[in-house]
């Protein structure tokens, strides 16, 4: 009796995940476009089988899709497998790294995915998505409460349907998990406010300042309203936190201090005022300021073991993502003086490196800051380049494929490289790393840039690669990566 019941509930576990994993939809480069637009929101993750992040979410995933095909509406959760049929649609969403997750509305990209990843907390997150992405401000009150909020909000002002309304609602889903938005048609509300078809983008009175307007009325320009919000979210002088960072461009002159809006706003904004009054000057470039206890490890990659006294450390990042630091004390002069040495190219960049290898006669070159630009960029070679950690487990995996796919390709032209990611700088702008190991194909052409490896990790996958990449073709192989065979 206890045999069977066990046999009963083992069935009855195989029935639920096979279930689950059903209600996942699997789509491909050709049916995309179509399944997804028939859902007015879905959750797709981008995978690679062989990704360890991705086999431990696929259940979580699963279970959390069976749910949310109940809902009403419901949530559909897809999946696009990055190295078979899904490859272009991971070059079109810009995956970089596994697995990825992007919500979509009404077949549209909206957002990145940036909840938790158990089912609970997917559906919890997901549920969030499909409420009202602008809330209505019925009277006086609730307006003059939403400004209140110590955020940043854009409030949108109808007094009858228009263009601008259905761009302002259709982008209020795009960058809702980003921004809070509020609209009103309330004939009291626009008279209070003074606008009739308007969008208006406030910012919190921490924030405000005598060097900028404290509200700004979107005209058209920057051509779209996600643009426009974009352009004037952080004003002169942003908060730049750990989520928000791909925010600031380059270049970009960043202050680290002590910055804390909830125990010490008046001195936060002390230094702050002094940043904004450079900035206004400087419009060339992007500005911010940073807490330095929360960017520690950021100013360890400018050198700077331990941001000492009161006054701000300055920091910043060329065009090219070339390193400064602003070795005198800080005050306003001296900010503005290095903000435009940085701008003309008259500073000495900060090159974070490993000493440069004694023997590097290797299969395998090792590449550091300080020769990555000879060994790498300016070599005129082909390279297949490692993106690791040292203390990575899968980069410590891939250690002797790589080694052997060096010494299978030693005397090919095309060069095997590894670099520790964790003690190096590299060309950011063109080597995006967001995950150990990363892998890129640079190729010899210097007009052509790096292109990111998605493919398999074994060393048949990577010589089928090279093979195909090759500036010339291989001695060794053919194009589709099959050994030719010995001439007699």
């Amino acid at each position: 009796m206890i045999g069977s019941l066990k046999l009963v509930l083992l069935l009855s576990v195989i029935y639920l995940c096979k279930a689950s994993e059903e209600d996942v939809l699997e789509l491909t480069d050709g049916d995309f476009d179509s399944a997804i637009s028939q859902h007015d929101t879905a959750l797709v993750m981008f995978y690679a089988p062989w990704c360890g992040h991705c086999k431990r979410l696929k259940p979580e995933y699963a279970l959390a899709a069976g749910i949310l095909k109940n809902d009403d509406p419901p949530v559909a959760l897809a999946k696009v497998d990055c190295t078979e049929g899904g490859k272009t649609l991971c070059e079109k969403y810009s995956v970089s790294g596994y697995p990825t997750l992007k919500i979509f509305r009404k077949g549209e990209l909206s957002q990145e995915y940036n909840g938790p990843r158990e089912s609970n907390g997917i559906v919890k997150y997901m549920r969030a998505q499909v409420g009202p992405s602008s809330k209505e401000l019925l009277t006086v009150a609730n307006f003059e409460d939403f400004l209140n909020k110590d955020e940043v909000v854009v409030v949108g002002f109808f007094e009858k349907e228009s263009d601008l309304k259905g761009e302002f609602l259709k982008t209020a889903d795009k960058m809702r998990e980003e921004i809070t938005f509020g609209h009103s048609s309330a004939k009291e509300v626009l008279d209070k406010a003074g606008f009739k078809d308007n969008v208006v983008l406030y910012r919190p009175k921490r924030l405000q300042n005598k060097f900028e307007e404290s509200s700004v009325v979107y005209n058209g320009e920057p051509d779209s309203l996600k643009g426009f919000i974009k352009e004037n979210f952080h004003g002169l002088v942003g908060i730049r936190l750990k989520d928000n960072m791909r925010d600031f461009t380059d270049p970009l002159v960043v202050a680290y201090f002590d910055v804390d809006y909830v125990k010490n706003p008046k001195g936060t904004n002390y230094w702050r005022n002094r940043v904004l009054k450079v900035a206004k000057e400087m419009d060339e470039i992007t500005f911010a300021v940073s807490d330095k206890d929360d960017f520690t490890h950021e100013l360890n990659d400018y050198g700077i073991d331990f941001a000492k006294g009161d006054k701000p450390v300055v920091a910043g990042r060329d065009a090219d993502g070339n390193k400064f630091v602003m070795s005198t004390e800080f005050s306003i002069e001296n900010l503005l003086a290095f903000s435009k040495d940085l701008l003309a190219g008259k500073l000495e960049p900060f090159i974070k490196s490993e000493a440069l290898p004694e023997d590097n006669s290797g299969p395998v070159k090792v590449a550091v800051g300080k020769n990555f630009k000879e060994l790498v960029t300016d070599s005129g070679r082909d390279a297949l380049i490692e993106f690791y950690a040292p203390w990575c487990g899968h980069c410590q995996k891939l250690a002797p494929v790589w080694e052997e796919l060096g010494d299978k390709l030693k005397d090919e032209e095309v060069d095997i490289v590894k670099i520790d990611a964790t003690a190096n700088d590299w060309p950011k702008s063109l080597y995006d790393v967001s995950g150990f190991p990363t892998i890129y194909w640079k190729p010899k052409d210097a007009n052509k840039r790096p292109v990111r490896y998605n493919g398999g990790r074994g060393i048949e996958d990577f010589l089928k690669y090279v093979a195909e990449q090759s500036s010339s073709e291989l001695k060794g192989w053919d194009r589709k990566g099959n050994a030719k065979k010995d001439e007699l």
